[in-house]
């Protein structure tokens, strides 16, 4: 293994501390802290759900990232960054926030149990919303890993309306599957909203039937690299794996597994 230092934003729709701990949430937590202790650069993007609380996690305002519109369907919505630090660690959280999406006190799901309605909608957001933020940082990834359906648009994204942004250009994007969730519907038109009004229907047809399983397809389809969770989420995904380099998370030393990961994905050639 070299020790080429390494740019890694990493995107997750889930994160420990700041949500209820899960397979992502804590991956989220814990893997990006081991890259950075291997003297990596590191950013983390999350979305700022309702349910985090500020004052005890002592989210601020970046006034300077914050003022950007993602529009949906011709509808302007407004994208506030906030950030916090990590306890016992050196690192920032940046978090992605709209009043309209993001304020309930919930994450994905109502009172009832039922699937936010506008989950299409915060999903579009957020992976735009993810990409705008760090154009605006002006800090170019090397790796860019994302985990969580909420995720799932970003290697499109990249792939197409922001492949020649220079700083993705040089970019390798990694798409994590873990368990599969229960199967639910992001709505007809997901796949057109998802388009932004920039790409045409075969660009996005890989996300024209919008469930959950799906848009882990339709990411793992435009990924440089597939991370699987665990066996599981391996079989469901099998037969789109060909040709695609994979890693099989363990718990055991995965900082020194990822490292060695990216670094092979680095040395192939765009």
């Amino acid at each position: 293994m070299t020790n080429l230092k390494k740019r890694v934003l990493f995107v997750s729709s889930e994160m420990s501390p700041f949500l209820e701990p899960s397979a992502l949430a804590d991956v989220a937590r814990l893997l990006p802290q081991a890259l950075q202790e291997r003297d990596n650069e590191i950013r983390i993007l999350v979305p700022r759900f309702g349910v985090i609380n500020e004052r005890r996690n002592r989210l601020h305002e970046v006034v300077r990232l914050s003022g950007i519109n993602i529009s949906i369907d011709d509808n302007d919505n407004p994208l506030i960054i906030k950030v916090a630090s990590i306890p016992q660690t050196k690192m920032q959280v940046y978090f992605l926030d709209n009043e309209d999406y993001f304020h309930r006190k919930a994450i994905y799901n109502d009172d009832d149990g039922k699937f936010f309605e506008d989950n299409d909608e915060r999903t579009i957001f957020f992976c735009k919303g993810v990409l705008e933020t760090v154009k605006k940082l002006g800090w170019a990834p090397d790796i860019i890993h994302c985990q969580g359906w909420m995720t799932s648009l970003i290697p499109m994204y990249l792939k197409t309306i922001y492949a020649d942004e220079p700083v993705f250009r040089n970019s390798k994007v990694v798409y994590s599957v873990y368990k599969e969730e229960d199967v639910q519907y992001l709505g007809k038109d997901f796949a057109r909203k998802a388009s932004l009004n920039e790409l045409d229907e075969a660009a996005v047809a890989c996300f024209s039937d919008a469930t959950v399983a799906n848009l882990h397809r339709g990411a793992i389809q435009h990924a440089d690299a597939v991370v699987t969770g665990c066996e599981e989420a391996h079989q469901a995904i099998s037969d789109i794996l060909h040709e695609k380099p994979v890693l099989r998370h363990c718990e055991d030393e995965y900082g020194d597994k990822y490292v060695t990961f990216y670094e092979q994905l680095m040395s192939q050639s765009n």
